[in-house]
């Protein structure tokens, strides 16, 4: 399994205690403009490839009610334009500015935050054994990674623990985004039947994301933040940490996951 060439490149680097000069495997992390009307709304530090996904991910997740996305007219660099019918510039306090560790830093308010979701009221039941297994199903498919050891990745999993869409990106959130907007072009939100499984901690963003997408299981291998409980709990969401050797706690909604 080798990494696409647009996701990594090579540097120089010079190894120690043998102190050697060799070539070095590196993630490639570039801006991506985003913009709705020919208008900038975000500016995201990220990995390029899926940059449609990317893009329609950050906007369902932010609530602007996207239609489409494509390479704008006039075939800028690192931009990419989405048809949005309804968007409303004015309501824009501030413009997105989000960098590749967290997409909420930058906010102009806390309110800015809060994006407008439904409770998840999905049934959906996991059986434990399947949930502890999604990390190392994720991560056989992560061949960025493989190489780079660089970057985060998110994957979409089905009922049945088959993966269906993995994306891996410099940015966490920017990774999910792109799920997001794979699914969104392919007609699949809400994900009520399926769960999103992530490779570092989880945030409050992370948590918000997939509270957009109604997905009912959010998984990851690392800890969650204070806040990324309270939502969870919030809206419904079942909410998995530390999820390793055969190891799991389920901080919200345990109900889903059966021993």
């Amino acid at each position: 399994m080798s990494a696409p060439p647009h996701l990594t490149s090579t540097r120089q680097v010079r190894r120690l205690p043998a102190d050697e000069q060799a070539d070095d495997r590196v993630v490639v992390e570039e801006p991506l403009e985003i913009r709705i009307g020919g208008r900038p709304v975000a500016v995201t530090m990220r990995t390029p490839g899926h940059d449609e996904e990317l893009a329609l991910g950050f906007c369902v997740s932010e609530g602007l009610e996207p239609r489409s996305a494509h390479v704008p007219a006039d075939l800028a660099a690192n931009t990419i334009e989405v048809d949005a019918p309804g968007f409303d510039a004015g309501r824009l306090v501030r413009s997105f500015y989000t960098s590749s560790s967290c997409g909420v830093c930058g906010k102009g308010a806390l309110e800015a935050v809060a994006v407008e979701s439904t409770r998840v009221e999905s049934r959906l039941v996991l059986p434990f054994a399947l949930v502890v297994s999604l990390p190392s199903r994720l991560r056989a498919a992560q061949a960025a990674f493989e190489s780079t050891g660089g970057l985060h990745a998110t994957g979409l999993f089905d009922s049945d623990g088959e993966l269906v869409c993995v994306r891996e990106d410099v940015g966490r959130h920017n990774a999910l985004d792109k799920v997001v907007g794979w699914a969104f072009g392919r007609g699949l939100l809400p994900l009520d039947s399926r769960v999103l499984c992530v490779s570092g901690r989880l945030s409050f963003e992370l948590v918000q994301k997939a509270a957009v997408a109604g997905c009912p299981v959010l998984v990851a291998v690392g800890a969650p933040s204070s806040l990324a409980i309270e939502l969870a709990a919030d809206r419904g969401i079942t909410l998995c940490g530390f999820v390793r050797d055969g190891r799991a706690n389920v901080y919200t909604e345990p109900w889903r996951i059966e021993p």
